[in-house]
């Protein structure tokens, strides 16, 4: 897969591509539906599959901190697209700029002049353009006009509902990660490097994987029973504590400490996966570390009695 940051790093495909626009965060099973829609597209017309993203994500340029929590990071996203049939990601800036364009010249400067699109395929509820005035009919309008065409995926559904990015952070903001994998497809997972903290769990007798998440909110929060990967081609078994450690420093940034099970081996510098299977507690203040302890003591017992039954069926 071919990474084009901005448009000015852009060349317009001589022979046209296929393509379709939208933020894909979480990369969900709707997302995949759309994009293995767009990739048999794209080999019966034998064109390069494109998908278009944007960063920021348009509600964090409008709504700053108000926008909701994303469900992945940018290096997460692209890492996830490298595994589908996609063969050019495209990362476009959000700014004034490009919120202003209105939305016919959004597909006369981006569409034709920019990409030379052949085919288009979106989700049912994309908009695009100044006050969001781009929808399908108008693409489908501006497609007759243009020698485009244009597809939509409809919804697609797990058990009844429709699956979109917000039903999952719903889901995880309620704990329930084993809903927020059915419609991911995939359990809930935060990739990282590990990177030194204060060693504080190690004088308590839990030494953690530390990931900075560098972001203020995350759609996730608590204690979970989690896997991690990325070390040895290994499925490792632990504990994790995802908050601003309220007991240690109450702190705003948010940090992911994992405490692996039966391990011991150095992994600073090691870029990880964290994979959540099941919640065990909310983040909570404690009146000591001796209190902090004994609690994780009652955590790690639970996590270890989850993956024993997990692994007995």
């Amino acid at each position: 897969m071919r990474l084009i940051r901005g448009l000015c790093h852009l060349e317009p495909f001589e022979n046209g591509c296929v393509l379709s626009i939208g933020n894909f965060d979480g990369l969900h099973l709707g997302h995949h539906a759309v994009i293995e829609k767009l990739a048999a597209r794209g080999r019966t017309l034998n064109l390069p599959v494109v998908i278009m993203i944007f960063e920021p994500q348009p509600l964090e340029y409008f709504l700053s901190a108000n926008a909701p929590t994303r469900l992945m990071r940018l290096r997460e996203k692209v890492i996830q697209f490298n595994q589908l049939p996609v063969d050019n990601l495209l990362i476009v800036k959000f700014n004034r700029e490009f919120a202003d364009y209105d939305a016919e010249e959004f597909v006369n400067e981006i569409l034709l002049k920019k990409l030379n699109v052949k085919h288009l395929v979106i989700g049912d509820d994309f908009h695009f353009g100044k006050a969001r005035r781009g929808n399908f009919a108008l693409l489908k309008e501006q497609g007759k006009q243009h020698g485009f065409s244009v597809e939509d995926t409809g919804s697609y559904y797990v058990d009844g509902l429709r699956v979109s990015s917000t039903l999952i952070r719903d889901a995880l903001g309620i704990g329930d990660v084993t809903q927020a994998e059915r419609l991911l497809g995939h359990s809930y997972s935060i990739c990282g490097r590990v990177a030194h903290g204060d060693k504080r769990g190690r004088t308590i007798g839990y030494p953690t994987a530390n990931i900075r998440l560098f972001r203020k909110n995350t759609p996730i929060n608590g204690v979970f029973a989690v896997t991690m990967t990325g070390i040895d081609g290994r499925e490792l078994t632990g504990v994790a504590n995802v908050g601003t450690r309220p007991t240690v420093d109450g702190g705003s940034k948010v940090l992911l400490e994992t405490h692996l099970f039966d391990f011991n081996q150095e992994i600073y510098g090691r870029y990880v996966e964290v994979h959540f299977k099941q919640k065990i507690r909310d983040e909570m203040r404690f009146g000591s570390l001796a209190e902090l302890q004994t609690q994780i003591d009652v955590d790690v017992a639970v996590a270890r009695d989850f993956f024993a039954t997990k692994n007995s069926l």
